[in-house]
């Protein structure tokens, strides 16, 4: 994208959030031609319909396939509401105490809860009522589908997505946001009469910035988490203090500023400095989930450059390989075998290919890009 395609992006993204009509001189730069650059860059950001909503208030008439992803959003969004009360019944009638996650939450403090969009439905119980958790959900259909470190993925007889997580800390990402995500019970108060519990306005704040900051550290985050901070920035009644304590706390806060400064860039009126478009860069080159050239250059910073990284890849971790293999928690013993064991996954096809591209991405990229690269990510503290 050009710094032209990305302004009127985020001046269209910022009539559809804060209501804001384009100068006569911005309407210029929207062209047929690039308009379907602008929705193909959009729907890989999952903010399509934002644009579409942009552009009619603007009385732009966009195309067919825009207007329909503003039903669709609409569409989302009812059944993520449907979903989520199937869930909290399901937990609710087993006694189970629980806080909702992420989107279900975000929804809300939008000026329409459609508008931002997700399907998934995360929630999080205590570890010891995991079990019982997934048993209240299959019995009304619902089928597991992977287990991981910190969470158990599952799908409604719909085909729904849902993700019941146990545990908030995913070892080794986001600086050192584990001493405070593992406090979230700390931070949550539970809903009158209800087994429904709300992290505090702080906490809440706090998990936003670490999740993003873990899949920022992966290859990109997308645009959406950034409308959603400038969105939180201006919640009625937050305390700052408090977030910036936790942020602090866990090393985050100077990546949570650099992302307060570009979501200002492109929703308000702050001018960018050189961070801010690295960072632009970085996050709109790379999708809703990031490329497998911004995960490298990532990974090659914190691994120490390509050697190191190439390493980090053959002998995986002990914080991560747990992930992948939950036996290792309480059997440490058995890390060599399940190394071995990881191994064995690239006879699959699909993930042989996929490593095969890391390895050539790792070989193949610039070191002055690598150096920038580190550099950018040692001022952002991650």
């Amino acid at each position: 994208m050009n710094a032209k395609t990305n302004r009127i992006l985020f001046l269209l993204l910022r009539s559809a959030i804060c209501g804001a009509y384009l100068e006569k001189e911005d309407r210029a730069l929207l062209t047929s031609e690039n308009l379907d650059h602008l929705y193909a860059i959009a729907k890989e950001h999952d903010v399509e319909h934002l644009l579409a909503l942009g552009l009619e208030k603007n009385g732009f008439k966009g195309s067919d396939v825009l207007k329909k992803s503003i039903f669709r959003a609409v569409w989302r969004a009812e059944q993520r509401e449907r979903d989520l009360e199937n869930v909290q019944t399901a937990l609710s009638e087993s006694k189970i105490a629980f806080i909702p996650l992420k989107g279900a939450v975000l929804c809300h403090d939008y000026p329409e809860a459609w508008m931002r969009t997700s399907c998934d439905i995360d929630v999080l119980v205590h570890g010891e009522d995991l079990a019982l958790a997934v048993e209240a959900l299959t019995a009304l259909g619902y089928q597991e589908a992977e287990r991981t470190g910190h969470d158990v993925s599952l799908f409604s007889p719909e085909g729904h997505h849902v993700e019941i997580h146990f545990d908030l800390v995913e070892e080794g990402r986001a600086s050192n946001a584990i001493s405070v995500l593992k406090s979230v019970w700390e931070h949550a108060t539970p809903q009158k009469g209800t087994y429904c519990y709300e992290m505090s306005d702080a906490f809440f704040y706090f998990y936003h910035i670490a999740h993003m900051a873990k899949h920022f550290e992966t290859g990109g985050c997308g645009i959406r988490p950034l409308i959603d901070l400038f969105i939180l920035d201006r919640r009625n009644g937050a305390d700052r203090g408090a977030r910036d304590a936790l942020l602090e706390q866990s090393g985050l806060l100077p990546f949570a500023a650099a992302a307060r400064k570009l979501s200002c860039v492109w929703l308000g009126d702050a001018e960018p400095d050189d961070q801010a478009l690295l960072m632009e860069a970085f996050i709109l080159s790379g999708g809703v989930y990031g490329t497998t050239d911004n995960r490298v250059l990532a990974q090659q910073k914190k691994r120490g450059g390509k050697v190191g990284y190439l390493f980090s890849r053959i002998f995986v971790p002990y914080q991560r390989l747990k992930r992948l293999y939950p036996v290792l928690e309480k059997h440490k013993y058995l890390m060599p075998l399940m190394q071995v064991r990881r191994w064995f996954r690239l006879l699959n096809p699909k993930t042989a290919k996929m490593a095969r591209r890391e390895l050539r991405v790792n070989k193949r990229l610039d070191s002055g890009k690598a150096k920038t690269m580190e550099a950018f990510f040692k001022d952002l503290g991650l």
